[in-house]
């Protein structure tokens, strides 16, 4: 019989590297937090190195183990070289959490075609090719119990007038999370997502602020409120944790119900 001290430490991320993309701030510098603070030495990634700096400063005055990675993930021909000297410099990560992406709150004809480029290449054609470069690195490594864990969102199976582009990208995503599992999973890494509802975050400001779709949103919600940012931090931590180490291919949704109403 296993004692509680086996269960505890299922959820231990202790001795492991994850880097969070994206995670200057709003859902990936949450899903960063919790990490540091379940043992994982974490490397926070962004475009702005100073606020990366200042961010690791304060994590690691409270205990936190921390590197930086200020890279654009959108600069795709510079990915290859900027992450292989991420690893020498820093170790290989073992969880890798694809988070970064951008928003276009649009109608299909009124988008001009370089934002539409422009979202597919972040939110899909840079995650997919991070995820590449990650498992080739793991494998190389011989790396035990490899986690890619990709932030999708209830907007890619769903769909409204007026967001055209956005859950194209984020479908995308989770067809990656799919082939990633299928790819990988043999080899010791498993791939998993999570798709955030309505979550207060910075990229949401203006819609929760918005006198008619805030209440929309609430309304619309079982729990008839809008997720705080911290509400991430446990299907983030537990696809990352020897718990889910028979979890593969699967997408975990946090959105307090709002996808199953109709």
């Amino acid at each position: 019989m296993s004692s509680l001290a086996t269960y505890q430490a299922d959820f231990s991320l202790a001795g492991r590297c994850a880097l969070i993309t994206g995670s200057s701030a709003g859902l990936g510098l949450e899903i960063a937090r919790a990490y540091a603070a379940h043992g994982a030495r974490i490397i926070l990634n962004g475009r702005d190195a100073q606020k990366l700096q200042l961010l690791a400063e304060s994590l690691r005055s409270q205990g936190a183990q921390v590197d930086l990675w200020p890279q654009d993930l959108g600069d795709l021909p510079a990915l290859d070289a900027s992450y292989d000297a991420l690893c020498k410099r820093v170790g290989t990560p073992d969880i890798l959490v694809n988070n970064v992406g951008i928003r276009l709150r649009s109608r299909l004809q009124d988008a001009a075609w370089d934002q539409i480029e422009q979202l597919l290449h972040v939110d899909l054609l840079a995650t997919l090719k991070l995820s590449k470069l990650a498992a080739q690195a793991m494998l190389a490594a011989q790396t035990q119990a490899g986690r890619i864990i990709t932030l999708t969102s209830i907007a890619g199976p769903l769909a409204r007038p007026g967001d055209a582009i956005y859950p194209v990208a984020k479908q995308g995503l989770s067809g990656l999370v799919r082939s990633l599992a299928v790819e990988f999973g043999g080899q010791g890494i498993t791939s998993n997502g999570i798709a955030p509802g309505t979550f207060a975050t910075e990229s949401n400001a203006a819609l929760a602020q918005d006198p008619v779709k805030g209440p929309l949103v609430v309304g619309r919600n079982p729990l008839a409120r809008w997720a705080r940012p911290d509400e991430i931090r446990a299907a983030a931590v537990f696809l990352a944790s020897p718990a889910a180490s028979y979890v593969n291919g699967h997408i975990v949704v946090v959105d307090g119900g709002f996808s199953i109403t109709f």
